[in-house]
């Protein structure tokens, strides 16, 4: 499965999502997503099937329990194939930070001079 098929569903992203914010159980990524999605346990565990298969996400055992990080192979190839478009957007976004500052500093010359 392609990379952009695993994470073109909400699920599986929001596993991701939870998953880049450190290593998580299965319960308590089960709990997240059937708060979120109102899926099944079943369903759940379908989506961590495909994430670990895929190599988004690797288990590990520890007793009964399941924990589950983030793999990152995927997400660097992600980011190597988004390199050719990055020329695009980048002097775009660049300017805007210019903007951004401009105005910051623009607020604050006008807030000195109403303080003085």
């Amino acid at each position: 499965m392609h990379a952009f098929d695993v994470l073109g569903d909400p699920v599986r992203r929001c596993i991701i999502e939870l998953l880049a914010d450190g290593e998580h159980t299965s319960g308590e990524i089960v709990d997240v997503i059937q708060d979120e999605f109102g899926i099944t346990q079943a369903a759940v565990s379908q989506h961590l099937r495909v994430l670990r298969e895929s190599g988004f996400a690797s288990v590990r055992a520890e007793g009964a329990r399941r924990y589950y990080k983030i793999s990152t192979k995927p997400l660097r190839e992600i980011d190597a194939w988004l390199e050719r478009f990055r020329g695009y957007w980048e002097p775009k976004m660049d300017a805007l930070a210019t903007e951004i500052a401009r105005g910051k500093k623009r607020r604050s010359a006008a807030k000195r001079t109403l303080k003085d």
